[in-house]
């Protein structure tokens, strides 16, 4: 048995920024960083904005973890051939944004980001990749490390932690075979289902939390045209490609027919092979 829920997207920007549904949240983030994390406090939220399109540079939620971390999750549902440029921006931001001036640079706040997109990006067989900024020696080989001193003042253990860390799950990649926890988690991030037998931390809450039919009716309509707005999107998207695509055939048929008008073919018969009608070979003829 499952039980069909709210679109994560949706939810992240109005329901889960209520301190009582932090369990939800924190069950993700504790299943897809392999700890255990408490949000301290929600920073920033697209929640706050009047209309689903209003969406300017916010990212969909930036929290704040009680190891005084931000950790920014971010949603896509369209291509962006340029996401992966948005994230850097997003972090950049971000640190930018909450540090103060005059502040030591020791005090710049470790940043995470999560990145759910629901389009192929970039090229990998993976659903979910990590990226981290670790240093190499160029000669040596060897992996530059924080020392004895910086370890106990800055309490890292990695030149790594003090950097920014990447996520990023490519949902409509998974196989919907839950094969762990986290893959429960994305089960329902590309579902917007949770099995009665998924064991991962906040599904069961968000079984509960994100249950349609427990939304007041205004809710509910809201909703409802959030996610006709994202059909319209996916209709918009699939028009533009399948113009382009069929652009692309007419141009294709529009070269070979002139190369048979340069060898002398008929008219008739350039339209047999390629499919224009005379019309449109004799004006190719008249413009050539």
């Amino acid at each position: 048995m499952s039980k069909k829920l709210i679109h994560f997207d949706w939810a992240i920007k109005r329901l889960l920024r209520n301190k009582a549904n932090f369990v939800v949240l924190e069950g993700f983030l504790s299943e897809l960083l392999f700890d255990n994390i408490k949000i301290e406090q929600i920073l920033e939220s697209e929640g706050n904005q009047k209309t689903d399109d209003d969406k300017f540079n916010r990212v969909d939620i930036l929290t704040q973890n009680s190891k005084n971390e931000l950790v920014i999750i971010e949603i896509q549902n369209s291509y962006e051939i340029d996401y992966f440029h948005r994230m850097a921006y997003g972090v950049s931001k971000s640190i930018a944004d909450h540090h103060v001036l005059g502040q030591k640079y020791a005090e710049v706040k470790k940043i995470i980001s999560i990145n759910i997109v629901y389009f192929d990006l970039g090229q990998g067989q993976d659903y979910i990749y990590k990226g981290k900024t670790d240093f190499f020696g160029l000669h040596k080989k060897d992996l530059l490390g924080l020392s004895a001193k910086q370890k106990a003042t800055f309490l890292k253990e990695e030149v790594s932690n003090i950097f920014p860390e990447y996520y990023l799950l490519k949902v409509n990649q998974f196989n919907d075979i839950a094969k762990d926890t986290l893959d429960e988690w994305v089960y329902f991030l590309k579902n917007s289902e949770v099995k009665d037998n998924f064991k991962a931390k906040g599904l069961k809450e968000a079984g509960e939390v994100l249950d349609l039919m427990r939304l007041p009716k205004t809710e509910q309509y809201g909703y409802n045209r959030y996610m006709d707005s994202l059909s319209l999107k996916a209709s918009e998207m699939f028009t533009l490609q399948t113009e382009a695509e069929f652009k692309v055939r007419e141009d294709e048929k529009a070269e070979i027919a002139l190369n048979l008008l340069h060898i002398g073919l008929p008219i008739d018969q350039i339209a047999k092979a390629t499919g224009l009608t005379v019309t449109q070979i004799e004006k190719l003829k008249s413009e050539k």
